[in-house]
């Protein structure tokens, strides 16, 4: 029999009616044919809570108590799920992630998955169970203790129990129908699409894409798990198809861009008057990535005399306080002039696995922006996106600046 792994997140498990309806949709899948894994989050705000209690408890908490803690939200889940499948007439049992096991590094509250033993799900399977794991957690071999995966974690258990055992397709349910071609409240006309390819909504889930977990993106692209977005709140009997994230031979011809996404999660910073010598850039982001500071957008403008430099690049804007203080205190080898910083920006990108073949298209967004009078302070590329940082009051006209000179409002 096909196999199918579901997710559900948080909102849609958010209390016991709507695990009720969860139950059904697992329902219709069940008598479709399906050998079904489900991967459930913790429900609704129920997190939060927890993480809460520890920090009330302690606020410099031990990072193996905190996962214990909080790894707790999505036991109650996977039991509930399981105890509503039952009443329904389906075999069913919940599984913690140190039952399966799913083997973990040992990076307490950010641990990543190092490998599934599949063999008790293939058991269940045979006895005609539904599996209900609880996601977002796993287990490290070496110290027994239980970890979890970070934020969106869930979505990464859900790609990973599907590779594990040989699922046909990852369905992953929200609180929407699909990945659209931006974000729909920014722009009415944006399009929910039908197929995006791996890299494309890896770019998208990266770049202030809310709809999945990058790292969930990164498994599915490097085991080739075909992953739908889908709504669990269309009624099980008559549910939408969703969007497919699939391979790009898997894709029709398609539009040049695919998607507009934007992060208001940045924060820019500038050094002045740096000394332009060998070993210059290591000096200024060496302490920053020794301080798990990520830099994106970089930009090295060189005086006419080519003595000094000025650096401009973004880090996430809760990192900014930070960051500044540390380049502060590599005054001496950095050697310096000012420096100046903004967090009222962000970051537009533009997708599109059609840009590999057709040029210019980054020049035709520069001109219709600079058309609506929005200054671009900083722009990066890469083979399949294009990003520019620019004043954050500027944002919804940029997007959907950019969402209608790619035809992306057309139906």
């Amino acid at each position: 029999m096909a196999r199918l792994v579901m997710k559900f997140g948080g909102t849609s498990v958010a209390n016991v009616e709507r695990i009720r309806n969860v139950a059904a949709h697992v329902a219709r899948e069940v008598a479709a044919g399906y050998e079904v894994a489900v991967v459930v989050s913790a429900m609704s705000g129920k997190t939060n809570e927890l993480v809460a209690w520890v920090k009330d408890a302690a606020p410099l908490y031990d990072e193996a108590e905190y996962d214990a803690v909080v790894a707790s939200g999505e036991l109650v889940t996977a039991g509930l799920l399981a105890i509503a499948l039952r009443k329904a007439g389906i075999p069913a049992r919940s599984w913690q992630g140190w039952q399966i096991p799913i083997l973990t590094s040992d990076a307490h509250g950010s641990a990543r998955i190092e490998g599934i033993d599949g063999a008790r799900l293939d058991a269940g399977f045979k006895r005609g169970e539904v599996a209900v794991i609880a996601g977002f957690q796993g287990i490290h071999d070496a110290t027994g203790r239980v970890t979890t995966l970070g934020r969106g974690g869930s979505d990464t258990s859900a790609v990973a129990v599907a590779a594990a055992i040989g699922a046909e397709r990852c369905d992953i349910y929200t609180d929407v129908d699909g990945v659209y071609t931006t974000d729909p409240r920014v722009v009415p006309k944006a399009r929910r699409m039908e197929r995006v390819t791996f890299e494309e909504m890896l770019e998208m889930a990266s770049l202030g894409a809310k709809v999945l977990q990058v790292r969930s993106v990164e498994l599915a692209m490097v085991h080739r798990v075909p992953t739908t977005v889908r709504s669990s709140f269309d009624p099980p009997d008559n549910a939408r198809p969703g969007t497919l994230i699939c391979d790009e031979d898997e894709t029709m011809e398609q539009q040049i861009i695919t998607g507009i996404a934007f992060s208001k999660d940045e924060a820019q910073i500038t050094l002045r008057g740096v000394k332009d010598s060998p070993g210059i850039a290591a000096a200024i982001f060496g302490p920053l990535a020794d301080a798990n500071i990520n830099v994106d957008m970089i930009i090295q403008t060189v005086s006419g005399d080519q003595s000094k430099t000025d650096m401009t690049f973004t880090v996430p804007s809760a990192d900014y306080d930070r960051a500044r203080q540390i380049l502060k205190s590599q005054d001496g080898a950095i050697e310096f002039a000012q420096i100046e910083g903004a967090t009222d920006v962000v970051k537009v990108s533009a997708i599109g696995v059609g840009m590999r073949s057709h040029a210019g298209v980054a020049a035709k967004a520069f001109r219709a922006l600079a058309e609506k009078g929005i200054n671009i302070r900083a722009i990066t590329t890469s083979e399949i996106k294009f990003s520019v940082l620019i004043d954050a009051a500027y944002t919804e006209l940029a997007v959907r600046t950019l969402h209608s000179l790619y035809g992306l409002d057309q139906a």
